[in-house]
């Protein structure tokens, strides 16, 4: 993934003059409890109404099996969104965090049902690791359902550190990731 052809664009909300660097991020949104497809389709529109982010692409929804949930967990629809963004790592980690809140999304146990879930994947080319926030996602390299949809609207992807999303999916286990013909996440 590289930075866009034009680094630098000015900051219009502010009109400071700030000159801030255009970054293309990737975005993995999933659901598995309620309206599955509408909360996908929530987080989607809460992207697009996000200042400084604009969507660029949104891949096919697909149902994955959970992944280390626990048992009688309930299948998840997932997707990919490629985003250019002017926002810091940060900013857009807090962003992401809102929109889970905002759909109800509870952090009382790890890898529970979920009402919607935003991980930010990558930004850029970006390596970083804090309290807040790992880019790239520590485990979105051994993901099928993070590599599957990305692949699809990405096929030059990559993972700062793991390589090109199309060398990575050969060694993940993706015959639990299905493509649902019958949903579509709308612009």
């Amino acid at each position: 993934m590289t930075e866009s052809p034009t680094p630098y664009v000015l900051d219009a909300d502010t009109m400071t003059g700030g000159m801030r660097p255009i970054r293309q991020a990737v975005l993995a949104i999933g659901s598995n409890l309620g309206d599955r497809h509408a909360r996908l389709q929530g987080a989607v529109s809460a992207l697009e109404d996000t200042p400084e982010v604009q969507v660029v692409a949104i891949s096919s929804v697909y149902e994955t099996e959970p992944v280390g949930a626990p048992a009688g967990s309930d299948k998840f629809l997932n997707a990919v969104v490629l985003i250019d963004t002017t926002l810091t790592v940060h900013t857009l980690l807090d962003r992401a965090l809102a929109i889970e809140d905002a759909f109800g999304r509870e952090r009382d146990e790890a890898n529970a049902p979920r009402t919607l879930d935003v991980d930010v994947i990558v930004v850029g080319e970006r390596v970083a690791a804090d309290e807040q926030l790992q880019l790239p996602h520590p485990r979105a390299h051994e993901r099928g359902f993070v590599l599957v949809p990305w692949l699809e609207i990405d096929p030059e992807g990559q993972i700062p550190g793991h390589g090109f999303v199309a060398d990575l999916i050969g060694g993940v286990d993706t015959s639990g990731v299905v493509k649902r013909e019958d949903l579509e996440i709308l612009l």
